[in-house]
């Protein structure tokens, strides 16, 4: 399967590149050509030379060589690989990646690719658990960055927790499922995301606290599992995932007639907070204080773009799945919605603001489904996704 790819592979500076060694050396018995880029703290933990040999190139460690830097040499680099590796990815390289800091060769690379880069995360375990770094991961995924790992573990610090770097298998099992075929492929799925602002006037409207960020995840997630994706998004604070086809709307009207014109589709997932409600007659000038007396509004009922799309009779899509964002009695209001708008499956969370879930970076939720109930435990919405695109994949595959 790796037969003839080429792989950039990056060593930071962390006691697990030691692991890269033996990594080097399965990817070459698999076919792979390899060339090595290390940084100056990588060269703590392992030589140049080691690296050199097991990969059969040269190591590349200065973004000023003069030589190779007349041919850009560094542009050349980070666009001739199939696939970038950044292992270990320690907490300083993570940090540059996300911030778009290009100081040396490694975060030069980084930034100048075009390749899809992957990341195997290895760090101290309070180094990983710390805010900035989780900002910097949530970011690295909301780009694109493939993540694998870390795991929990004994470091070589002593302490125990996550933020071990995973084992050369399934470093090499990801790099393998990343040529791989994927499951989604040839398939087309629609992902509504984001809140609706529903205008009262020209500066005034009526939208949720919705961020977007559960919806780009899930967008994420199906692409790299291949799938085409149409992302009908109202104005979410997350930017939409790159490589979908994006569709950007305001009002639930606009989001139900974009859904239509994106059909058919082999599923939707439908993660928008739509607004239930909008202001029947929409001030075309903004509404002034009348001495103290206040603006009578009267509301109409939004379109329903999860029912509308479920109770199809043509045209359907083999899978719907609908979310329910509730405050109290999640499960019962999820199963009374999910008969209600006719969909195959409902995504529950309670999205209280004890909660921190709205907004937040991570979500628990229960899947709905004619198999029953299943609890998820709480874990980042970028996981989630991954999940429920595997669900996805699976329930298609077996259509």
């Amino acid at each position: 399967m790796l037969s003839g790819k080429r792989i950039l592979l990056i060593l930071g500076g962390g006691i697990a590149a030691f692991k890269c060694l033996d990594l080097i050396r399965r990817l070459r018995e698999r076919g792979a050509d390899v060339t090595p880029v290390m940084t100056r703290a990588a060269e703590q933990f392992v030589t140049p030379l080691s690296v050199s040999a097991l990969a059969g190139e040269e190591v590349h460690r200065d973004l000023f060589d003069l030589t190779k830097e007349a041919e850009m040499g560094h542009i050349q680099l980070s666009r001739s690989a199939d696939l970038v590796v950044v292992a270990p990815a320690t907490a300083d390289l993570l940090a540059k990646m996300a911030n778009g800091l290009a100081g040396d060769l490694a975060s030069t690379l980084l930034m100048a690719t075009d390749t899809p880069v992957m990341a195997v995360p290895a760090m101290n375990v309070r180094m990983f658990l710390h805010p900035s770094t989780q900002r910097n991961v949530a970011q690295l995924k909301a780009d694109g960055i493939e993540m694998v790992g870390p795991v929990e573990g004994d470091m070589a610090c002593g302490e125990y927790g996550p933020g071990r770097m995973v084992e050369v298998p399934d470093i090499l099992a990801a790099i393998e499922n990343h040529f791989g075929p994927k499951p989604l492929s040839g398939k087309r799925i629609l992902v509504t995301s984001g809140p609706t602002h529903e205008p009262i006037d020209p500066v005034r409207y009526i939208a949720n606290r919705s961020s977007g960020a559960q919806g780009t995840a899930l967008g994420e997630a199906l692409r790299n599992l291949g799938a085409d994706v149409v992302f009908v998004t109202g104005p979410a604070d997350v930017a939409p995932p790159s490589g979908v086809s994006v569709v950007q709307v305001q009002t639930a009207q606009q989001m139900l007639e974009a859904v239509q014109a994106s059909l058919p589709c082999d599923a939707a997932v439908f993660a928008a907070a739509v607004a239930d409600w909008r202001v029947l007659t929409q001030s075309h000038s903004k509404i002034k204080k009348q001495n103290g007396a206040l603006p009578v509004l009267e509301f109409a009922e939004n379109p329903d773009i999860l029912a509308t799309i479920s109770h199809m009779s043509e045209g359907r899509p083999g899978l719907v799945v609908g979310f329910a964002a509730e405050t109290d009695d999640v499960l019962a209001h999820a199963q009374a919605k999910r008969a209600r708008k006719g969909c195959d499956w409902i995504v529950a969370n309670d999205v209280s603001p004890e909660t921190g879930i709205m907004g937040g970076h991570e979500n628990a939720v229960s899947l709905l489904s004619d198999a029953g109930v299943e609890d998820w435990p709480r874990m980042d919405k970028a996981d989630v996704a991954q999940r429920l695109a595997e669900r996805i994949a699976t329930a298609l595959a077996a259509t």
